[in-house]
């Protein structure tokens, strides 16, 4: 296939997924029966942000030319291991290395092991060349080079079985909010999606703010009820209860509407229903203490990524700061 007919695969991909025909919801909700985290809602924003941001003519082109790919590349076998996180969490890996000529062989997630294996056999459907350069295998061997996604303990033994190839390891990241005080009820908003969206699960949730001193939070826990069904959700509920039960045994002051519990704590990483917070001085800029972090995926405030934007990224938005494109290119 050359890079035209891989754009026109995708892009007939992305009006499959907007058809939404009764197999694909089928598929959805299998896997939701299997992952209790993938809720219809959810799998539903992960979809539309694929459509919307990646699967889009002008996008994939700009993005090509931007490489300047052709289809002089000589093809390598990627192999990527796939985090399960959030719905689709490794599309972007995976449409990567499609649109830049290479193979690919998949090790999926058994948290999100479903969904893209579906819509790579909608691909193989569109055109049976797919199976030459696509693959889902449970153990990745032989391959020229590797993408893994995991965990700061799975990244060690990443980086030792695939030492000595060409790879990029990801381990675990967050994200961060700088507030000013000053943000409209709109912001607060689009605030609440950053960090409450996938359950607050993806490395680009929100799980610490940084507020200036004396800090109303009142308006913050309004925003916040938009996420009151989370306390339906049994999952949440149980992280919610022990995080609560902990706060109260420790006599650890907390604030909270229900279903976000908000502390005061200097680490970037929350676990699931709490959100850490630190305040900074007047004449302070806590960008200065997140901006170069290694373990901050994105910052959201007034002059970084936009409120509501942090589950929004672009083709151009790598994961980790990592040029994905420019590294397969260079195996080539």
């Amino acid at each position: 296939m050359d890079l035209q007919n891989r754009i026109n695969l995708v892009l007939a991909v992305g009006d499959y997924l907007r058809k939404n025909t009764e197999e694909w919801q089928e598929i959805k909700q299998q896997a939701f029966y299997r992952n209790g985290w993938f809720i219809p809602e959810f799998t539903e924003h992960a979809i539309q942000q694929i459509v919307e941001n990646f699967l889009q003519e002008d996008k994939l082109k700009k993005w090509a030319a931007h490489y300047h790919l052709d289809d002089n590349v000589i093809i390598k076998n990627v192999g990527i291991v796939m985090a399960g996180n959030i719905p689709l969490v490794g599309f972007h890996d995976f449409l990567a290395v499609f649109i830049s000529g290479h193979k690919q062989t998949i090790k999926l997630s058994s948290k999100d092991d479903l969904l893209l294996k579906h819509l790579i056999t909608v691909m193989n459907t569109l055109n049976p060349e797919v199976s030459e350069y696509i693959a889902i295998e449970e153990m990745l061997k032989g391959c020229d080079a590797y993408i893994a996604t995991g965990s700061n303990n799975s990244g060690r033994y990443f980086e030792q079985y695939f030492a000595k190839y060409p790879n990029i390891i990801r381990r675990n990241r967050t994200s961060v909010a700088i507030l000013s005080g000053h943000e409209t009820p709109g912001e607060l908003l689009h605030l609440s999606d950053d960090i409450h969206l996938y359950f607050g699960l993806g490395c680009r949730n929100i799980t610490k703010l940084y507020v200036p001193a004396g800090y109303d939070f009142v308006p913050m826990l309004r925003a916040f009820e938009k996420y009151k069904f989370f306390a339906d959700h049994h999952k949440y509920k149980n992280n919610y209860d022990y995080q609560l039960s902990i706060l109260l045994l420790n006599n650890v002051y907390y604030m909270t509407e229900g279903v976000t519990l908000l502390i005061e704590n200097e680490s970037k990483f929350s676990p699931i229903s709490q959100l850490n917070y630190a305040f900074y001085k007047e004449g302070q800029d806590p960008h200065l203490l997140v901006q170069n972090d290694p373990d901050v995926q994105a910052i959201v405030s007034s002059t970084g990524t936009g409120f509501g934007q942090a589950q929004q990224p672009g083709l151009f938005m790598y994961a980790d700061g990592v040029d994905t494109m420019q590294f397969l290119l260079g195996i080539s």
